[in-house]
């Protein structure tokens, strides 16, 4: 049996993943939620009103992620009720204990702010229709049922303040998770000073690939015009911070390679056949020099608008395939070789089971329904703005 799922040389206690997909989802959703705050904060904080008709959207999508985040690690656990001990017995010096925490905490920031961002609306609608939802939104208002300018330009302010104190935090809260890698120093294909970076940037990349999917599929179930300025805008930064993942993930790689330490030898074999496709193919040819073109046609050269929304579409699409493949090699591919260095394991994904396709997918799912059911009680697309019509 052994044979089968080992080659060359592995220890005993090697020839076993530990961490399965559910490891690489868990970081994969928690990017997911920095990236949509950081295009929220482009508009809350640094104004930019190209990015209005997204962001209310961005806030109420990341408070979607974040209720998920840790789903996964739970379903993973053997004794998933033991997670409580984390936050009841801290250990300051515990890098998942400090998580938990600033996951609390950005969750607190995330729902007070679109507390502030639909108070008007909320009171508004607690104002009208039947007596059971007059209820629900008098409780959704906090029993505030009054607006005046000065307050609204107060929650503002607010607003403001909490998008300004939530960017750090966002950005804490996936680093962390590339910090825990990255601290492990027996594992040489995840112990670099970079991987907090790398997992930053490449959160940012999916948040806005996700965002941008997002827009357009309710842009065309709602049969409204899609806004492009909107459109062009993310595209602009999503290229930007895609040229910095893509830059420093390279880096990453072409530094083992040059200093060709002992580790290198098994590094090269497990990116050149154990990986050839999800790292080669999935994560940097099609996943990443695809949409680095696309985008930067789009970003600067003119183009008919259908000519955006298509490249944009296909970019985005790419980028979150290129995401998790990056997930998967980074989670996966570092347990297949032994800490011999002279030897490699297997990973065969079963499709049943808790670990498997089938929760994963349906785990995966549980924000976008979420999301659904924000926007029935929500006005998330309130403000589109002047939309242009695609041409």
């Amino acid at each position: 049996m052994h044979d089968l799922m080992a080659q060359g040389f592995v220890f005993p206690n090697e020839l076993h993943v530990a961490w399965s997909i559910m490891i690489a989802l868990y970081p994969y959703i928690t990017g997911l939620v920095a990236g949509a705050f950081i295009v929220s904060s482009l508009y809350h904080v640094f104004g930019d009103k190209d990015l209005k008709p997204v962001g209310n959207m961005a806030l109420v999508a990341a408070l979607c992620f974040i209720f998920y985040c840790m789903t996964p690690l739970l379903f993973h656990l053997g004794q998933p009720f033991r997670c409580f001990n984390i936050m009841f017995t801290p250990n300051l010096q515990s890098a998942m204990s400090i998580f938990g925490y600033i996951c609390f905490f950005y969750m607190g920031v995330l729902l007070v702010e679109i507390w502030l961002v639909f108070r008007k609306d909320i009171i508004e609608r607690s104002r009208e229709g039947f007596i059971l939802k007059r209820w629900f939104y008098a409780l959704l208002a906090l029993g505030i049922t009054e607006f005046s300018d000065e307050s609204l330009a107060l929650d503002k302010k607010i607003i403001g303040f909490l998008a300004a104190i939530g960017i750090p935090s966002a950005c804490v809260l996936h680093g962390y998770v590339g910090f825990i890698f990255g601290a492990i120093k027996s594992n040489p294909w995840w112990s670099t000073p970079l991987m907090p970076l790398i997992f930053l940037l490449s959160a940012i990349v999916s948040g806005i690939a996700m965002l941008i999917l997002m827009y357009l599929f309710v842009m065309k179930v709602k049969k409204q015009a899609i806004n492009v300025p909107c459109i062009h805008a993310l595209c602009k930064y999503f290229w930007g911070f895609l040229i910095l993942a893509v830059t420093l993930e390279e880096l990453q790689v072409l530094t083992m390679g040059y200093m060709a330490e002992e580790s290198w030898g098994i590094i090269s074999v497990l990116l050149s056949e154990k990986l050839r496709f999800s790292y080669n193919w999935l994560q940097v040819y099609i996943g990443a020099f695809i949409p680095l073109i696309l985008l930067g046609i789009v970003a600067l050269r003119p183009l008919k608008d259908s000519t955006k929304i298509t490249f944009a579409t296909l970019s985005s699409f790419l980028i979150l395939v290129q995401v998790f493949a990056m997930r998967w090699n980074v989670v996966i591919g570092g347990q297949l070789f032994s800490k011999s260095l002279r030897g490699f394991t297997n990973y065969d994904l079963p499709f049943f089971g808790k670990e498997g396709m089938l929760v994963s997918l349906i785990l995966f799912s549980l924000p976008f329904i979420t999301f659904y059911v924000c926007t029935l009680i929500l006005p998330v697309f309130k403000d589109q703005g002047k939309a242009e019509p695609s041409g």
